[in-house]
């Protein structure tokens, strides 16, 4: 009750793990017209919340994030940024309608992929009457579209590694392990596992060092949804330091999928790959095959 009156659960909530998109979720929501209240992750969540209504709350305390919703009036809520370490089972309080909701809780956090654990936080997040929606739903702005971004466009030999990487990166995301894959004259040389786009990048710089792959061919980097991802968490993204790896790797450019990923701090991203020759570009992949 708020002044006598029933508490009415329309705000949005922003559960803001690490990196810069939750502040660009938090910003547009201001803009236009949302209060948003800022649920940050511990050990997660990296911008400076003190200008926004925010506490700070651990990844398992389901209990405690219900509970703000109900006092915060919270009826929408968003999944933004990343996340570097899931919680251990021990960790997880969470009030029994929800371990009711979800009763696979342990053996998702034990076995199931990322995407796994996301349906699982849905679910867990529904489970006290909030509407899930997506950051793309909020900053639609920040979505790629099809096609280069910048004045630097794919030779014919980067959309031959883009073919390939794409291939391998929806294998990848159809064991629910990555989302990401590089080629280099054709051929896959790495995909992203557990450690994230910018470790396996690290790798392929090193391999590059190490002579284990072709000095003379550049390579690219491709980004896609998974065949089985909730859209509304975890859209595959990239920004400035995307790129910054990328480019220490010796790649030819980034291509992510079009109108299914995020591109943050567009313009500068984009004018940077445009100095140093490198393409940004948006593809649609084709998903028939995964689908038979």
């Amino acid at each position: 009750m708020a002044d006598g009156r029933p508490l009415v659960r329309d705000r949005l909530a922003i559960i803001a793990g690490g990196g810069l998109l939750p502040r660009y979720v938090a910003d547009a929501a201001r803009a236009h017209g949302e209060d948003p209240y800022i649920l940050a992750l511990r050990d997660e969540s990296g911008p400076d919340w003190s200008g926004f209504d925010h506490q700070v709350t651990s990844i398992g305390d389901y209990a405690g994030i219900g509970a703000a919703f109900r006092s915060k009036g919270i009826g929408r809520a968003v999944l933004s940024g990343s996340v570097r370490r899931r919680p251990e089972w021990r960790d997880i309080h969470a009030p029994l309608k929800a371990l009711a909701a979800v009763p696979s809780i342990i053996r998702t956090l034990l076995k199931g992929g990322d995407d796994a654990v996301l349906k699982m936080v849905i679910r867990l997040i529904e489970a006290e009457g909030v509407r899930v929606v997506g950051a793309h739903e909020i900053v639609p702005d920040l979505l790629g579209s099809e096609g280069p971004l910048g004045a630097v466009a794919p030779d014919a030999a980067a959309e031959a590694d883009i073919a390939a990487a794409a291939a391998a990166a929806l294998a990848l995301g159809r064991l629910d392990v990555g989302q990401g894959a590089v080629a280099l004259g054709g051929r896959v040389v790495a995909l992203e596992g557990a450690e994230g786009t910018d470790a396996m990048l690290e790798r392929v710089a090193g391999l590059r060092a190490a002579g284990r792959i072709s000095a003379r061919r550049k390579g690219v980097l491709v980004k896609l949804c998974k065949p089985e991802q909730d859209l509304r968490a975890d859209l595959p993204s990239i920004g400035m330091e995307t790129l910054h790896r990328a480019r220490a790797a010796g790649l030819a450019g980034i291509a992510v999928e079009a109108g299914r990923s995020l591109v943050l701090e567009r313009a500068t991203l984009v004018a940077e790959a445009d100095a140093h020759g490198l393409f940004v570009t948006g593809i649609v992949p084709d998903r028939t095959e995964m689908q038979r």
